[in-house]
């Protein structure tokens, strides 16, 4: 993995973009600390690795909901009980 700064990036673009030209992915950090990713990509495939970075947040998302739905016991709700909620939920917005 490549890491460089944001003053590297602001100081010598041109540096930069060669090297991602090589190494394809470059790690930017801002006072040692991972901020962003820089990723090459072929002209006739910006939609798909959009598309693909998009679903790969999605998935990051729902793994989080899940972890922190194991976190305060959710995960052990019947299906009674999760009905009986949704039920009370939907009374409620009615009003």
């Amino acid at each position: 993995m490549n890491f460089i700064s944001v003053r590297e990036l602001r100081n010598n673009p041109a540096k930069i973009w060669e090297k991602l030209k090589k190494d394809n992915d470059i790690i930017i950090t801002s006072n040692g600390k991972p901020i962003a990713i820089l990723n090459s990509i072929d002209n006739n495939e910006i939609e798909t690795t959009l598309e693909i970075l998009q679903r790969l947040r999605a998935i990051r998302a729902l793994e989080d909901i899940q972890a922190d739905s194991v976190k305060r016991g959710l995960d052990k709700m019947s299906d009674k009980e999760i009905n009986d909620i949704v039920k009370k939920v939907r009374r409620e917005c009615r009003k």
